[in-house]
């Protein structure tokens, strides 16, 4: 082939390919984001005697050269506010929180709302039946899925004493607040593969658990638990991208969170 007609040949492939390429790597506007993550400050809610969240400013103001500098310190259990708990944080010998995969950090969410149930049962569990219930009317929960439990316990986040169900919230044994039962995380481990469990109370197992079993289950099984979810009344039962990015702790077993979801 000649060398023009290669150079008109190429030109054309590049003009018919390229408005695709671009298109295709152009941020996409028109989708919409959801911020899953409570804000981390003097007020957030951590687990009773863990270390809570402390910030110092070191530096804030104008420089003697004549520049703006801010600097500051910060603090913190790794379990606490909107946070990650890592399997090896109830699973001996499984993932730290920098080990865990990133293709096991993003992907399909579905909510599974329970509120109604829970509205009036502080110490409501998740059953199998509610799970099966959701399937019916969604479809199969595919493997891979990230679950989110809404429990309506996040419109309380404000309250300590509302959120965690005790007048001493400080007493881990007083505690009272949703979770997941031992049945339903042996359903959703075992037989929808599922990446990993999410829910907006402070913590995966009810509050009145003592041995944690739903916990152990997971972690036992390389699977993560988000806890202490915002606004998850937000997300659609099924449908979701959601992305959770943990502080990469080098031997961590577990850390704050950045939940973001890409709605459909």
């Amino acid at each position: 082939m000649p060398l023009n007609v290669r150079f008109y040949a190429i030109r054309l492939l590049l003009a018919a390919a390229l408005p695709g390429i671009f298109s295709a790597c152009a941020p996409a506007h028109h989708q919409k984001l959801l911020d899953l993550t409570h804000d981390f400050g003097q007020e957030t809610i951590y687990w009773p005697h863990n270390k809570r969240f402390q910030w110092e400013k070191t530096d804030w103001g104008m420089t003697p050269a004549g520049y703006w500098y801010a600097s500051a310190n910060f603090s913190a259990s790794e379990h606490g506010g909107t946070h990650m708990d890592a399997p090896i944080h109830f699973g001996r010998e499984r993932r730290t929180i920098d080990q865990i995969p990133l293709e096991q950090l993003t992907g399909p969410a579905v909510v599974i709302d329970v509120r109604s149930r829970c509205s009036g049962n502080p110490d409501y569990e998740l059953t199998v039946d509610d799970v099966t219930a959701w399937e019916a009317q969604h479809g199969r929960i595919q493997d891979g899925t990230l679950v989110f439990m809404l429990s309506g316990w996040g419109s309380r986040w404000s309250d300590p004493t509302s959120y965690l169900g005790s007048m001493t919230p400080d007493d881990p044994h007083s505690l009272h607040f949703p979770g997941l039962s031992r049945e339903a995380a042996e359903l959703l481990v075992s037989q929808r593969a599922v990446r990993g469990v999410g829910i907006d109370t402070a913590s995966i197992d009810p509050g009145r658990s003592r041995d944690f079993p739903v916990h152990r289950l997971l972690n036992e099984a390389n699977i993560y638990a988000l806890e202490n979810v915002a606004a998850l009344e937000q997300l659609p039962p099924r449908g979701a991208t959601v992305w959770t990015l943990p502080v990469k702790i080098k031997g961590g077993t577990g850390g704050p969170v950045r939940i973001v979801a890409v709605l459909p």
